[in-house]
C-alpha cells in the first residue's frame, strides 16, 4: 500500500507512507501491528523479528505495520502471543521486562501488538445503480409551492448569482412547498458565510475528478471507475456555485477524498484514513459502517478507536477532528444505531434521517446515541445532488448516508466564521441548536434544562441559520473530564416476559467532583451479558432525573448466542444533566421462549466538561485491557420490576408518555421507587460488589464472593457450637435426672422467622492496485426504494446493507 504520487504532488502535503507493498500481497505475507514507544526503532524491531517495516500506521505515533510470509504464520501467532505474555508479565512486576524471553532482547519497547487481516466490514449507508428503475425518484406531482416562498427563492438566487440549473430542485436548502423544512441556510450565504477556508474530507469510495460540479472545490485524486457514492456527498457540501447542477450547503468551502469503501481493508488501512492530513482537513464525513441488518454488532477495534482518539485530541492542531456519522438504514430490520461501534462513540456526531414532509423515514434508525436528523429522502422525494460524469447530475441520493453531508456542510459554515471550534464545541452547537420536530408524537422527554430529547430524532433537526448564528459568540467549552465507575458484579439470572432486572448505582457529588466533571455531556454504559439469543434482550437506563435512554431493542433478525460482550452503549440523552444521585439500568427478556441469559456486569462512565480546564489531562488512548474486570469492588442494588404497557396499548400510566424508539419494543419501566423483588441495597460508589457462586437459592447478602463465604462459613461455626452446646446441656441434664430428678427443665432454642432477602484521496487504501483488481468480485446487489404501506415510495437505502 501507498499513497498516489499524484495526489500527494498535488497537495503539497507531507505525508508518511505507509508502505510500498502491493495489498494484493495479502495472498501471500501475513501483516501485524505495534505500538512501539520512544525508545524503540522500528527497524530494529523488524530485524529481531525477522519481518517487513511497511511504515508508521497514518499519523498514530508510534504505530508500525510490518509484515510476514505467509509461510511463517505459525511463527507469527506464537510471536504474537509471546510479546502479549510479555507484556502481562510486565505489569505484573512493575515494570520488569523479564530476561530470557525467547523473543529475545530489545522487543521491551512493543507496547501493543495486533494481527491485521483484510476483510470487507463496512458498508455503504446509501448506493445506488443509475440504471436501477428505482434510482431517481420522482417528485410527487400534486405538490403546491407557495407564490411568496417561490419569490422568495428567486430573489435569493439572483442577489447570490446562483444558475445551478437544478437549485430549484434542491427543496432541502430551500423548500417552496413544504414550508419551514429545509436547512433555513440562505440567509447565511447573503451574509456572506459560504464555507471558505474549511475542508471537509469524504471517507468514502472516491471522488470523481472531472465532475465540473466539484472540480472548483476539490484536491484532484485518481477514480475508480465506480465512484459514486461519496461524489453525491460531496455535491451535497461543496458543489460550487456554476452553472453545473446544483449548490452545496457550503458551496466555496474545499473537498478531500479519502477512498476506503472500494475493496476489503484492514485496521491500519482505516486508522490512517481517518486521521490522514488532520491538520487540513477540519471534518471527516462518513456516510458508512457495518451492515444495518437488524443482526450485526460491530465495533471498530482497538488500532482504529487509538486512531479516532487521536483525531480528537492531535487533529486540527489540537482543536480536534471533527467526525460525522450517518446513523444507519436498518429501521425495517429492527436495527439500532447503538449496535453500531461508530455511530456510539462519543467522538461521532450521529446523524439520522428526517423527510421533505418532517416525517421520520420508513428506513431511518432511532437511538440514544443519535443527536440530529437532516434532510433526506421519503415521502416521494429524494435529495437533488451532483453524479459522477463531467456535467450529470442526481435527483435519488438518499438514505441517512444523504443526511449526514448536509450536517457536514453546515458544520463547515460554522468553522469558517469560528475555526477555533473544538470537536466538542461542534457537538454543544448541534444540540443547542437543534429544532425539535412532530413533538406531539409521544417520542419525546422533557429534560430539567427545559430542552427536549427523543430517540427518533434526537434533539431535533438541524437548523443552519441558527447553529451559525449560535457560534458566532459561542464560549468554548473546557477540556473533557470523566468518571469510571468501579466494575459492578451482578451475575443474576433474567427474567423473562413482563419483568426486567434493574440494577442501580449511585454517583455522589464527592466522587464527581474529584473527577474533575462539571456536568454530562455523553454516558456510556459497557456491560457483560449472557445470553442464547441476542435479539431477545433490551436495555434501559434512568438517570438521577428521571430520563430515560433505551440503550438497546429487541431485533428480530439477531440470533446471536453470545449476547453482549464487553459492549459499550452510549446515550446523549443525558446531556446537561449533573449526574449526581443512583443511576439504574434495566435488561429485559420480553420473548417468552427457550432462550434465557444471565446479567453478568456492567461500568458507567460519564463524559462532561471539566471543573477546573488546567488540572484535567487528555484521556488515555483505548487498551486492549480497558475491559478487564479485575477490580470490582461495589455493591449493586439489583431489582425485579414489573414493566409498564406496551406502544400500542391506550395510555394509563405517568410514563407512559416516555420516548419509545419506533422500532423497538421495550416498555417503559415501573416506578423504581417501588420495586417487587429486592437482591441488593447500595447507596455508595466504594462498596463490595456482589455475585453468586452457591446455588442461585440461597442469598447474597449484598456482598462479595470472599464475603459470602466467610458468612455462610461462619453460619456453618455457629451451627456446629450450637449443636455442641445442645448435645452438652442434654448430657447435663441428663446427669442431673439421674443425681436429681427434681431438677428436670429443658432449654428451647428461639429462632427469628424473618428470612434472610438476596438483597485519502488525499489518501488512497488501494493505491497501486488496478480497477480489475479491486472491483474483481461482484458486490451484493443494487439498492431498491420499497413501497410503504400507503403506496408511497420511500428510500431504505441504496444497499440492503447500505445508509
Amino acid at each position: 500500500m501507498h499513497f498516489s504520487g499524484v495526489t500527494a504532488a498535488l497537495l503539497g502535503l507531507s505525508c508518511a507512507a505507509s508502505a510500498t507493498l502491493d495489498r494484493r500481497t495479502y495472498e501471500t505475507h501475513d501483516f501485524f501491528a505495534l505500538h512501539l514507544d520512544d525508545s524503540t526503532p522500528p527497524a530494529q524491531v523488524a530485524r529481531l523479528l525477522g519481518a517487513r517495516h511497511e511504515g508508521q500506521i497514518g499519523q498514530l505515533p508510534g504505530h508500525h505495520k510490518f509484515s510476514l510470509p505467509r509461510s511463517q504464520t505459525s511463527e507469527l501467532d506464537t510471536l504474537l502471543e509471546g510479546l502479549k505474555a510479555r507484556r502481562k508479565l510486565r505489569r505484573r512486576s512493575g515494570g520488569d521486562n523479564g530476561d530470557g524471553e525467547e523473543v529475545g532482547d530489545g522487543l521491551d519497547g512493543v507496547l501493543w501488538s495486533q494481527k491485521l487481516s483484510s476483510r470487507q466490514r463496512l458498508v455503504k449507508r446509501e448506493g445506488g445503480d443509475p440504471s436501477s428503475k428505482y434510482s431517481q425518484i420522482s417528485p410527487r406531482a400534486n405538490r403546491v409551492e407557495d407564490a411568496a416562498a417561490v419569490a422568495a427563492r428567486k430573489q435569493a438566487a439572483e442577489s447570490l448569482a446562483i444558475t445551478d440549473p437544478i437549485f430549484n430542485e434542491q427543496w432541502h436548502l430551500f423548500n417552496t412547498a413544504e414550508l419551514g423544512h429545509d436547512l433555513n441556510v440562505t440567509g447565511l450565504w447573503l451574509e456572506g458565510i459560504t464555507g471558505k477556508g474549511v475542508i471537509s474530507a469524504i471517507v468514502d469510495d472516491g471522488l470523481d475528478m472531472y465532475s465540473d460540479d466539484l472540480k472548483p472545490n476539490y484536491f484532484p485524486k485518481p477514480r475508480l471507475f465506480d465512484d459514486k457514492h461519496g461524489t453525491r456527498c460531496c455535491g451535497e457540501i461543496a458543489a460550487a456555485r456554476n452553472d453545473v447542477c446544483g449548490v452545496g450547503v457550503a458551496y466555496d468551502s474545499k473537498i478531500s477524498g479519502i477512498r476506503i469503501l472500494s475493496a476489503p481493508i484492514d485496521d491500519a488501512d482505516e486508522a490512517a484514513s481517518i486521521n490522514y492530513a488532520y491538520h487540513h482537513n477540519d471534518i471527516y464525513s462518513c456516510s458508512w459502517g457495518p451492515p444495518d441488518d437488524g443482526k450485526t454488532m460491530d465495533a471498530p477495534g482497538v488500532l482504529i478507536q487509538r486512531a479516532m482518539v487521536n483525531g480528537v485530541q492531535n487533529g486540527r492542531h489540537g482543536k480536534g477532528s471533527i467526525y460525522v456519522f450517518a446513523a444507519g438504514n436498518g429501521a425495517s430490520s429492527d436495527d439500532n444505531c447503538n449496535f453500531d461501534g461508530y455511530t456510539n462513540s462519543i467522538y461521532s456526531i450521529t446523524v439520522g434521517a428526517i423527510d421533505r414532509e418532517g416525517k421520520h423515514p420508513s428506513y431511518a434508525e432511532s437511538c440514544s446515541a443519535q443527536m440530529v436528523v437532516a434532510y433526506s429522502s421519503g415521502s416521494g422525494d429524494a435529495i437533488h445532488t451532483t453524479d459522477v460524469g463531467t456535467n450529470k447530475c442526481y435527483s435519488g441520493h438518499g438514505g441517512t448516508s444523504a443526511a449526514g453531508p448536509l450536517a457536514v456542510g453546515v458544520m463547515a459554515l460554522a468553522l469558517s466564521i469560528r475555526p477555533d471550534l473544538t470537536w466538542r464545541d461542534a457537538q454543544y452547537l448541534f444540540m443547542e441548536s437543534a429544532v425539535p420536530v412532530n413533538e406531539d408524537d409521544g417520542s419525546w422527554q422533557v429534560k430539567k434544562t427545559g430542552r427536549k430529547f427523543s430517540h427518533d430524532w434526537g434533539y431535533g433537526k438541524v437548523d443552519a441559520y441558527t447553529l451559525v448564528q449560535l457560534a458566532k459568540t459561542w464560549e468554548l467549552v473546557k477540556p473533557q473530564a470523566w468518571y469510571h465507575s468501579p466494575w459492578l458484579r451482578v451475575q443474576h439470572a433474567i427474567p423473562q416476559g413482563t419483568q426486567g432486572l434493574a440494577s442501580s448505582f449511585e454517583i455522589t457529588a464527592e466522587a464527581l467532583k474529584k473527577a474533575n466533571v462539571k456536568r454530562l455531556e455523553h454516558v456510556t454504559v459497557t456491560m457483560n451479558v449472557e445470553h442464547t439469543r441476542r435479539g431477545d434482550l433490551s436495555l434501559e437506563m434512568r438517570s438521577p432525573e428521571g430520563i430515560v435512554s433505551y440503550l438497546s431493542t429487541t431485533r428480530r433478525p439477531d440470533n446471536e448466542r453470545e449476547g453482549y460482550v464487553d459492549w459499550t452503549f452510549m446515550s446523549v440523552a443525558h446531556w446537561g444533566e449533573s449526574g449526581i444521585g443512583k443511576w439504574t439500568v434495566i435488561i429485559k427478556d420480553t420473548n417468552v421462549n427457550e432462550h434465557n441469559g444471565t446479567f453478568t456486569d456492567w461500568q458507567i462512565t460519564l463524559w462532561g466538561e471539566a471543573i477546573e480546564a488546567d488540572n484535567q489531562p487528555l484521556h488515555p488512548f483505548p487498551d486492549e485491557h480497558d475491559h478487564d474486570h479485575a477490580i470490582e469492588d461495589a455493591i449493586v442494588a439489583t431489582t425485579s420490576i414489573a414493566a409498564g404497557p406496551t406502544k400500542t396499548n391506550e395510555p394509563s400510566k405517568p410514563t407512559d408518555h416516555i420516548d419509545r424508539p419506533v422500532n423497538a419494543k421495550p416498555t417503559p419501566i415501573e416506578d423504581a421507587s417501588k420495586p417487587a423483588v429486592t437482591t441488593g441495597t447500595s447507596n455508595s460508589t466504594d462498596t463490595t460488589s456482589f455475585e453468586h457462586f452457591l446455588p442461585s437459592f440461597l442469598p447474597t447478602f449484598g456482598a462479595s464472593k470472599r464475603t459470602q463465604a466467610w458468612i455462610y462459613a461462619s453460619l456453618v461455626l455457629i451451627i456446629v457450637f450450637c449443636l455442641g452446646l445442645g448435645v452438652y446441656f442434654q448430657i447435663q441434664r441428663r446427669k442431673r435426672i439421674r443425681n436429681n430428678p427434681q431438677d428436670d427443665y429443658e432449654f428451647e432454642m428461639i429462632q427469628d422467622e424473618d428470612d434472610l432477602q438476596a438483597l485519502t484521496e488525499l489518501y488512497n487504501a488501494f493505491a497501486g492496485e488496478s480497477d480489475e483488481e479491486v472491483f474483481s468480485d461482484d458486490e451484493e446487489g443494487p439498492y431498491q426504494d420499497r413501497e410503504s404501506e400507503d403506496g408511497q415510495t420511500h428510500e431504505n437505502g441504496e444497499h440492503p446493507q447500505g445508509r
